[in-house]
């Protein structure tokens, strides 16, 4: 694990992070993680609903849910009530000096409030103003709620999970929620690069189901192009074989003899030489046809192994191939560490101690990409980031004391 300090690509950009829950406060996260001056902007006395969702209820019950902690570490938070005269000065005066506004309302929220697009474009032209929602600000279902389960489904998705037995079912973690937040902090980014080159702000509106799907890749792709609809194949791959999870002495392994030539090293390694000759396995397309017999016989040879020892094997072999892992054997994984994915923090909770929590998934200039500090506590930085802004101690006092703030 480690603590240093991140590159900061985005440094002086500032954003004013409005999400809730997941997708949203995940593309904050991101753009925290580049060195963005990140404002949480959260309602007063509740904050965030991720604060109240999580496995510890300790944490929970102080407004520091394992949720909002995993997503939210490097940020500022600041207490504002939209629904508040004074509250909504505030805002604009936030506003005034923002370089992005995200969040993740459902469409209209923030046009009800006062802020809609043409507003916040009189209050910054050269604001970039992003809207994470479940289906994107237009169309027939614009206005339904969405969670990452729903998206799952609407997507496709949970139909090509599974085995043709169990599925539909649910991916193991939420993926379109991921996809959205990554979709978002991406046009983010690039939004900020046309901003530094002709000032020009921007209206982003991405979706979670439009980041679904373009995300899914050849399984879209094989029904669009080719016209082949996708269905559950389990841990098989469609497009070649052998590609899958195989039974091994005491735990599955993960082989993708994809390419000729890895399937040919494959049976010369296991001992199975004649699998190459065999009829039914010839070529690539002879395999995916007798996919179920040739499992069958590689699985006779793999079971007299641990698959830890068919790793070993395979590793100098050029066949892709490795164990199947559960998450705390991943997080211990000796590559993991070396790529410090994981950082240390101070805990905000009363009771102190360290946080351990994921960075980002790029290296830059040879540095892994780690929080700047600690989740926030609920409105923590509320009253600093107001006498930034040009209020007085007697005027926050009065802020708090009117529930604005």
């Amino acid at each position: 694990m480690t603590d240093n300090s991140s590159p900061r690509l985005l440094d002086g950009v500032r954003v004013l992070d409005m999400t809730n829950v997941l997708s949203g406060p995940y593309a904050g996260y991101q753009l925290a993680l580049m060195g963005a001056d990140v404002i949480k902007l959260e309602i007063p006395g509740t904050g965030d609903l991720a604060r109240q969702l999580g496995a510890d209820p300790r944490l929970s019950g102080e407004n520091l849910g394992v949720s909002f902690l995993a997503q939210n570490a490097g940020k500022r938070s600041v207490t504002v009530n939209l629904k508040h005269a004074s509250g909504r000065e505030v805002f604009t005066r936030l506003l005034g000096e923002a370089d992005v506004l995200l969040e993740n309302f459902r469409p209209g929220v923030l046009d009800k409030l006062g802020f809609g697009w043409e507003r916040l474009r009189e209050i910054n032209p050269g604001l970039v103003y992003c809207a994470l929602s479940g289906f994107g600000a237009t169309g027939p279902m614009r206005e339904r709620p969405a969670y990452d389960q729903v998206i799952q489904g609407l997507a496709g998705i949970m139909s090509v999970t599974g085995t043709p037995d169990t599925a539909p079912v649910r991916v193991g973690y939420p993926v379109c929620d991921s996809a959205g937040g990554i979709t978002a902090a991406f046009a983010v980014a690039a939004a900020l690069h046309r901003k530094l080159r002709t000032g020009q702000g921007a209206h982003l509106d991405v979706s979670m189901l439009d980041a679904a799907l373009t995300g899914m890749g050849w399984v879209v792709s094989d029904y669009l192009v080719a016209g082949r609809e996708p269905v559950a194949m389990a841990n098989e791959n469609r497009t070649s074989a052998p590609s899958g999870t195989f039974e091994t002495a005491d735990g599955q392994l993960n082989i993708a003899a994809n390419k000729q030539e890895q399937f040919e090293t494959l049976c010369r390694v296991l001992g199975r030489p004649e699998l190459m000759s065999d009829h039914r396995f010839r070529t690539r397309d002879d395999r995916k046809t007798h996919r179920d017999a040739l499992r069958e016989e590689l699985e006779k040879t793999l079971k007299t192994r641990p698959a830890a020892e068919w790793d070993e094997i395979l590793l100098p072999t050029g066949v892709p191939a490795a164990p199947v892992v559960t998450v705390p054997q991943a997080l211990r994984s000796p590559q993991v560490e070396h790529r410090g994915l994981l950082h240390r923090l101070p805990s905000p909770a009363s009771g102190g101690g360290e946080l351990v929590l994921l960075g980002g998934a790029a290296h830059v200039d040879g540095r892994p990409l780690a929080p700047a500090g600690p989740p926030p506590r609920l409105g923590e930085h509320t009253d600093a980031v107001l006498r930034t802004l040009g209020y007085s101690d007697t005027d926050i006092a009065r802020l708090h004391q009117e529930g604005a703030v």
